[in-house]
């Protein structure tokens, strides 16, 4: 079996997978929980995306379990054309991304739309061609700059999508950031779509599911396409 890790600063997503199918999930786990995790399901092979994990680190710790531990770098051979000026600082979660979109649509051009910490909108072609895309602050990022940049906001959590005319303050800065972003990626999508038509809109990340059902388009919310992605890649690097 096969195991893919997005390991973050704070917690891991994990996908189990067996004969190429999703087999099992977990989400927000520790590194500690992680390991003894890994430890029990003893997996044949690993394929980590990680932001704070070094190569060896990661193998200094996994090997005892397996010796078949990969870690997705700018460098790793992956089923994709990376059509990116700067491939050495492209996020590997945007590429693992794109490349689960295209597992799941290989005959479509795909726009992922991943809503993490920072918001990205990554184009991928029917012809396996990364174009690139746009990285955009995410929905907690702006809460926290209109409260760390005035001195009178307060730090707001999302909840929902409100009315579109704040009638308070925090309803007037819920509405700032949710609203707004529900433009941008409604504006953004029409823009894409005159770049490459017909295009699979597709998400994840933790906050998808806030915008999805308000998106003018038809829409996939996935949120294992990392997992599937770095699965895939893994496959791509052990044939």
């Amino acid at each position: 079996m096969n195991l893919s890790v997005d390991l973050g600063n704070t917690y891991a997503k994990t996908g189990l997978f067996s004969e190429g199918k999703l087999v099992e999930t977990h989400w927000k786990l520790n590194y500690s929980e992680l390991v003894n995790y890994v430890q029990r399901i003893h997996p044949q092979r690993i394929m980590v995306s990680s932001v704070s994990y070094s190569e060896e680190q990661l193998k200094e710790e996994f090997s005892k379990i397996t010796t078949e531990i990969y870690l997705l770098k700018s460098t790793t051979p992956v089923p994709l054309i990376k059509l990116y000026d700067t491939p050495e600082t492209l996020g590997a979660d945007r590429v693992a991304a794109a490349i689960g979109a295209k597992v799941l649509y290989p005959e479509k051009n795909c726009l992922v739309i991943d809503m993490g910490t920072c918001i990205t909108y990554d184009l991928v072609d029917i012809n396996d061609n990364f174009q690139g895309g746009i990285i955009s602050p995410g929905v907690r990022m702006r809460f926290k700059a209109m409260n760390t940049f005035t001195k009178r906001l307060p730090l707001l959590e999302p909840d929902g999508i409100p009315d579109l005319i704040g009638k308070n303050t925090k309803h007037a800065m819920q509405s700032g950031v949710m609203n707004g972003l529900l433009a941008e990626i409604n504006g953004l999508i029409e823009e894409y779509d005159k770049v490459l038509t017909n295009i699979n809109v597709i998400f994840c990340g933790g906050d998808a599911t806030y915008f999805a059902n308000r998106i003018k388009n038809p829409n996939f919310v996935i949120p294992e396409l990392v997992l599937i992605g770095l699965n895939r890649i893994l496959e791509y690097n052990v044939k």
